[in-house]
């Protein structure tokens, strides 16, 4: 009888020692289950922070706009295209990624191309705590098609004050030119939209 209690104990190690190895070989495909699923899931969150940034960069610039329109472009209202500003922060994310802090080491001026000359309307620093490491110059462009409104001749003051628009128009049209301050042979490129 001491031999079968032997045996049975021996047999319970065993197959308590199969199963612990079992377990534990469950556990480790779990485990990399788990980490084959971060793996992937960065490149959700990735593209989630991507949107974030983007919609906020877009906001950034709508909001230069806004501020601009009563002190440097002497209108009552800017006129964007749509979606034209979620544009631009697309491909200024997309000029921005190959560089060492990305965005947050950009300084993006922010111009109006009229009549030929081009107005400086704003500075943008996505992050003042980063040192910069390169310029992106926006450059938007007035939509030359668009003739003033009939309203904007008869409001109360607009034909007395000079230069004063009702509306300025923007074209769908921007042109982005980066240029690296850490390179001092690197040339400015420019992309034309």
């Amino acid at each position: 009888m001491v031999a079968t209690s032997t045996l049975k104990n021996k047999n319970s190690e065993c197959i308590s020692e199969l199963l612990d190895r079992r377990f534990d070989q469950a556990r480790i495909e779990d485990e990399l289950d788990y980490w084959d699923n971060c793996l992937v899931e960065p490149h959700l969150n990735g593209e989630v922070f991507e949107d974030q940034t983007c919609q906020r960069l877009a906001k950034m610039l709508e909001n230069c706009l806004s501020q601009a329109k009563k002190t440097k472009l002497h209108c009552s209202e800017v006129l964007v295209p749509e979606k034209l500003t979620r544009r631009i922060a697309r491909d200024v994310l997309r000029l921005s990624s190959g560089e060492p802090c990305g965005l947050r080491g950009c300084i993006l001026y922010v111009n109006l191309e009229v009549e030929n000359m081009c107005k400086k309307l704003d500075r943008i620093i996505y992050d003042a705590s980063v040192v910069p490491t390169f310029e992106l110059t926006l450059v938007f462009k007035q939509d030359g098609s668009a003739w003033p409104s009939l309203r904007d001749f008869f409001l109360i003051g607009a034909c007395f004050t000079p230069g004063f628009r009702h509306a300025l128009k923007l074209s769908p049209g921007f042109r982005l030119i980066k240029k690296k301050l850490y390179s001092s042979s690197a040339g400015a490129v420019v992309e034309e939209y």
